[in-house]
């Protein structure tokens, strides 16, 4: 009896492992910020990725140096581009022969190849899809632009242009889209190099639907140009065709690495309740998290 009194009590004056005090939060911020990049990682192949626009082609709707976030989610339940849709794609026939290619600097590449900061390396494109797969396209002296018969009311186009370019290097066409390509145009009509002067490429100047990245849902930065990107009313009209379900991602409205640090937080949060205090803590500390 003697022998069991003395060991409980030396059992009692040890704390057992439920009774640990938890890591302090810089401990855990290693670890922390490790999920927040995988996370960011996962983000950016699979739901969203930021871009960068470096040319003029589709003003006012986007200006050079805009960032815009495009939803890669869809595409993977094999919805496909619609009309009016803004598109990021692959270059997909030497569209940009002869532009320069910005040489990063090694941290830019850290942060482009986790998401947090748009690729300056990867050869896409944006411009606007104006016929998807068996639509016919045409635009005869200075516009309207005609689908299916039907002219579009294009707001959105830069101030000044015309719909249509009156010259002969394929500012005049007529075309009918094959299914599994769209038919793109830049908003700054007479200062886009789309589809209409690409068409003696191999694809005929389409863009193959296996090429496009996903559809840019909102303009993120600058904060003062922030914005969605809808889908214009004029491709709404009846009897201009078949019109594709809206993209399900088109309410995100934050960047990758921002998805990414908010997600860490409920985490955090979990493990500190999972874990019990000891009867001498005197108060209990709050967590405050933010993104930029």
């Amino acid at each position: 009896m003697t022998e069991h009194n003395q060991s409980a009590q030396q059992d009692a004056g040890k704390p057992s492992q439920e009774e640990k005090k938890p890591r302090s939060f810089w401990k855990e911020l290693p670890i922390l910020i490790g999920i927040a990049l995988v996370l960011a990682l996962l983000i950016k192949t699979f739901l969203v990725q930021a871009f960068s626009i470096p040319s003029d082609s589709m003003q006012n709707t986007l200006q050079r140096g805009d960032r815009v976030l495009v939803d890669k989610l869809t595409p993977w339940f094999g919805s496909e581009p619609g009309r009016g849709e803004v598109v990021v794609f692959h270059d997909p026939d030497n569209w940009l022969a002869g532009e320069p290619t910005p040489r990063p600097n090694p941290l830019q590449r850290i942060l482009s190849t986790i998401g947090l900061m748009p690729s300056a390396e990867e050869k896409d494109l944006i411009k606007r899809v104006i016929g998807v797969g068996g639509d016919t396209v045409e635009c005869e002296g200075t516009g309207p632009v005609k689908v299916n018969g039907h002219p579009l009311y294009e707001p959105y186009i830069y101030p000044g242009n015309t719909p249509c370019s009156y010259d002969d290097q394929g500012g005049q066409f007529k075309v009918t889209v094959p299914q599994g390509y769209v038919w793109v145009m830049g908003d700054h009509r007479q200062n886009s190099r789309d589809s209409r002067y690409n068409q003696n490429d191999r694809h005929h100047g389409m863009v193959p639907v296996k090429d496009v990245v996903g559809r840019a849902i909102v303009r993120a930065w600058p904060v003062t140009r922030w914005g969605t990107l809808p889908v214009p009313d004029t491709f709404d009209q009846p009897g201009l065709g078949r019109q594709t379900t809206p993209s399900a991602a088109s309410a995100l409205t934050v960047a990758p690495g921002a998805v990414a640090l908010s997600a860490t937080v409920p985490l955090v949060l979990w493990r500190r309740r999972r874990t019990p205090h000891t009867g001498t803590a005197h108060g209990s500390g709050t967590t405050a998290a933010g993104s930029r």
